[in-house]
C-alpha cells in the first residue's frame, strides 16, 4: 500500500505528492493532469532513477474496461521500442491506484511551445512533425492506432528530442471496428469517421497530424466553437482550411500536405503515418531555405483554453445525433444544410428533449441562450464525464494555473488575479533562454489544478548570467585576481610586459578588455607590469663598490655571489655579471655579480732542450698558450730545439697565459 514519507508538507493540494507507491516509486511533483490520469515526476527508489508515473484517476480505476485499456497501453508501448516513443518501464496497482512507470522526458509539450510562440516557422513545424510521424509509423506498422494525437502528447525534450506520449487509447488495427459504445479521443482532433461511425484505423492518426500541422503553421485550430458539439459538427461538415488563408505566403506544398492529411474522406488521406512521412519529406525537398525559415507575419503566442483538449469519452448516441441532425437538416433544406451550426444543433436537440417551456420575460439588452442549445451543451458536458453538479462544484473551488512563461512580473500578477489566484514568492535566477525580467518558471506549473486564491510562486529571469570585465589597470595582481573571482570570472594566464606608466607588479591590461561582457566562469588573461625597461650597464672588471653604484644608479638591485672564480680579471674585481651587459630588464630587477679571485697559478713545465713540437704540446697540456721565437739565426739555420723559455721551468704562471719559447 502507499505510505507517506516523513516530513511531507501536508498543505500540498495533491494527496499523492510525497507518497511511495508499491514501496518503490516516490512521487515528487505533479507534471500534468488529463481526462483519465494524472502524471507525476517520481523516483524509482530501487534503481535510483527519475521517471514519470502515470496514475489513473481513482474514480476510473473501478471501471474494469478503463483498467484494461490502461494495462493495454503498457503492453503495447513496451512492444514498440522506438526512439521517438516514450518508453514504459513498469505497470502495477497499489490499493486504489493503478499506474504506469514511464520514461521521464524533461522539457515541454508542443502545446507549451504553441502557447508561447504561436505559429512556427515551416522548418520548425516539419522538424517536429517528422519524428512524430516516425513514432506513429512504427506503431502503425506494428499494428496499433494511437487514436489521441494532439500537441499535448508531443513531448520536446531539453535536448531537442521529440517523443510521442500517452498511448492510452491505443488499439490494435485489426480489432477496431464500428462500435455502439463510445467515441474516445480529443474533440479538436477527431476524424469524421470516428465521430460518425466510431471506426478508427491508422488514418485517424493521419487526420489528427494534419490538424496538428495546421495548428503549428497558423498558431490556431482549424475548427472552433462555443461548445465541443460545435467542433464535432465542423469536423463532419467543414474542410480544414488552407494554412495560407491564415498565414499569407505559406507555400502551396504545405497547403497540399494539410489538405491531404486532414481530408474529411478517409480514403483520400495517406494510408498511414509512414506514407504521410514520405509526403512530408517530398514537400520539404521542394521548399527553399527562405520558404522554410520564413517568419509567419504577426506570429504571436495565443491565449489557449484547453477545454476541448482533454481526452474524452463521448457516447456514440451524442456523436450520432449531431451527424443525424445535420443530415436531417440538409434533407429539409433540399440538401443545402445549415450555414449556422448552432441552429442545426438547436433543431437536433429537439429530437431528444421535450419541447421548451414558455420563455420567461427577458430583461432588455440581455440575450438568453436557447434552451435546445443549452440542453445539448449540458448533454455534451455529461458525455465528457463532467456531471453538471460536479462541474459546478469544481469550477467554484478549483482553477488552473495560467500560462505565465515569458510574461513580465506585472503581466503575470494580472493573469493570476484574473484566475482568482494570488502571487506568492518571487525569486530571480539567471537564464540564457528567457529574456531578463520575464517569468521562466512557476510553482505550481502552468495547467496545474489548484484551489482558487492559492498562491503561485514565480521565478523571474535575470537574463544570461553575464558580467562586465572590471577595469583592473594599476591594480596589484593579487587584488586583480580577487576582483575577477568576486565577479564570477576566472583569472587566466598571467604574462608580464614593460611599462613606463604602470608600477611594477600591477595590471597593465586584461583580455577581454575592461567593460567587455562575458559569461560567468569565463577566463580573463592578465598582463602585469615589469616596470620601466632598463639596459644593464657593463660593470665587468670594476670593483664591487663601483659596480654597485653604477647598477643602482640605473634603477637595479645588486646581489654579490658568495662564490668567487678564477679569471683574468684582477683579484677582487667583477669577473662576471648576470644578466649580462646591454640586456634589457625591468627597473628594480636584480643583477648578480661574481667576483674574481685572480687567475689560477699553474707550475710551468721545463721544456728547454726539447723538440719544439714536444715542448709546445707539453705546455698546452698544462693550460698555457705557446708562442715560438726563432730569432734571426733560427730562421736562417732552421733549428728545432728549445733554447730558452720566457718563464723558467718550475715557476708558476697564470693558467692560460702565454709562454714564449726561443728556438735556435
Amino acid at each position: 500500500m502507499a505510505r507517506t514519507l516523513a516530513n511531507v508538507d501536508t498543505t500540498l493540494s495533491d494527496p499523492l505528492i510525497g507518497q511511495v507507491l508499491d514501496d518503490r516509486y516516490r512521487i515528487d511533483a505533479l507534471i500534468a493532469t488529463g481526462g483519465m490520469a494524472t502524471v507525476y515526476r517520481a523516483v524509482d527508489t530501487r534503481l535510483d532513477r527519475v521517471l514519470a508515473l502515470k496514475v489513473m484517476h481513482p474514480a476510473l480505476a473501478a471501471d474494469a474496461s478503463f483498467v484494461e485499456r490502461f494495462i493495454r497501453e503498457a503492453k503495447s508501448v513496451a512492444r514498440l521500442s522506438h526512439p521517438n516513443v516514450v518508453g514504459v518501464y513498469d505497470q502495477g496497482t497499489d490499493g486504489p491506484y493503478v499506474y504506469l512507470a514511464m520514461e521521464y522526458v524533461p522539457g515541454c509539450t508542443l502545446r507549451d511551445v504553441l502557447r508561447e510562440r504561436g505559429a512556427l516557422r515551416p522548418r520548425a513545424a516539419l522538424d517536429i512533425l517528422e519524428p512524430v510521424l516516425a513514432a506513429l509509423g512504427a506503431a502503425h506498422r506494428a499494428g496499433f492506432v494511437h487514436r489521441d494525437m494532439k500537441p499535448e502528447n508531443v513531448l520536446i525534450g531539453d535536448d531537442g528530442r521529440v517523443k510521442v506520449a500517452d498511448f492510452g487509447l491505443v488499439r490494435a488495427v485489426d480489432t477496431v471496428t464500428s462500435t455502439t459504445g463510445a467515441v474516445l479521443g480529443t474533440v479538436s482532433y477527431l476524424a469524421p469517421e470516428q465521430i460518425e461511425h466510431g471506426t478508427a484505423d491508422p488514418r485517424v492518426d493521419v487526420y489528427a497530424c494534419g490538424v496538428v500541422l495546421y495548428e503549428m503553421l497558423t498558431g490556431g485550430k482549424p475548427h472552433s466553437g462555443d461548445s465541443p458539439a460545435q467542433v464535432l459538427y465542423q469536423h463532419l461538415h467543414a474542410d480544414v482550411p488552407a494554412p495560407s488563408d491564415s498565414v499569407p505566403g505559406l507555400p502551396a506544398e504545405l497547403d497540399a500536405l494539410v489538405a491531404s492529411a486532414a481530408s474529411r474522406t478517409a480514403g483520400a488521406r495517406p494510408q498511414d503515418a509512414v506514407a504521410l512521412l514520405a509526403d512530408v519529406r517530398r514537400a520539404r525537398a521542394g521548399l527553399t531555405a527562405a520558404q522554410l525559415d520564413a517568419v509567419p507575419p504577426g506570429a504571436r503566442a495565443t491565449e489557449h483554453d484547453n477545454a476541448e483538449d482533454r481526452t474524452s469519452v463521448i457516447p456514440r448516441a451524442a456523436a450520432a445525433a449531431i451527424a443525424a441532425g445535420t443530415a436531417a437538416s440538409r434533407a429539409r433544406h433540399g440538401g443545402a444544410g445549415d450555414d449556422d451550426p448552432d441552429a442545426a444543433l438547436h433543431r437536433t436537440s429537439r429530437l431528444e428533449v421535450p419541447p421548451p417551456e414558455p420563455p420567461e420575460p427577458r430583461r432588455r439588452g440581455v440575450r438568453r441562450p436557447r434552451r435546445g442549445t443549452l440542453v445539448v451543451i449540458v448533454a455534451v458536458l455529461a458525455a465528457l464525464g463532467l456531471g453538471v453538479g460536479v462541474w459546478y462544484i469544481n469550477s467554484g473551488q478549483f482553477t488552473r494555473v495560467p500560462q505565465l512563461l515569458t510574461k513580465t512580473e506585472a503581466q503575470a500578477k494580472q493573469r493570476l488575479t484574473d484566475a482568482d489566484l494570488e502571487l506568492g514568492s518571487v525569486k530571480q535566477q539567471y537564464s540564457d533562454t528567457y529574456k531578463r525580467g520575464t517569468v521562466m518558471s512557476t510553482d505550481p506549473k502552468a495547467g496545474s489544478r489548484i484551489r482558487r486564491h492559492d498562491t503561485v510562486d514565480l521565478t523571474i529571469s535575470r537574463g544570461p548570467h553575464t558580467v562586465h570585465v572590471p577595469d583592473l589597470q594599476d591594480v596589484p595582481l593579487n587584488q586583480a585576481k580577487a576582483q575577477l573571482e568576486a565577479r564570477g570570472l576566472t583569472p587566466g594566464m598571467v604574462t608580464k610586459a614593460f611599462s613606463d606608466s604602470v608600477a611594477r607588479g600591477a595590471v597593465i591590461r586584461t583580455d577581454p578588455a575592461a567593460g567587455t561582457v562575458r559569461n560567468a566562469g569565463s577566463a580573463v588573461r592578465i598582463t602585469v607590469s615589469r616596470g620601466k625597461p632598463v639596459d644593464v650597464p657593463d660593470v665587468g672588471g670594476e670593483s664591487v663598490a663601483d659596480a654597485r653604484s653604477d647598477l643602482e644608479d640605473a634603477g637595479l638591485k645588486v646581489k654579490v655571489s658568495t662564490h668567487r672564480v678564477n679569471s683574468d680579471v684582477d683579484d677582487g674585481k667583477v669577473a662576471t655579471q648576470s644578466p649580462g651587459k646591454d640586456t634589457r630588464v625591468a627597473e628594480g630587477d636584480t643583477v648578480t655579480l661574481t667576483i674574481s679571485k685572480g687567475p689560477e697559478m699553474v707550475e710551468v713545465p721545463d721544456v728547454t732542450g726539447e723538440k719544439v713540437d714536444d715542448a709546445k704540446q707539453e705546455l698546452t697540456d698544462a693550460g698555457f698558450k705557446v708562442e715560438i721565437d726563432r730569432g734571426l739565426l733560427g730562421g736562417v739555420f732552421g733549428g728545432d730545439e728549445v733554447q730558452d723559455q720566457s718563464v723558467e721551468g718550475g715557476d708558476k704562471a697564470p693558467k692560460g697565459s702565454t709562454i714564449t719559447l726561443d728556438v735556435g
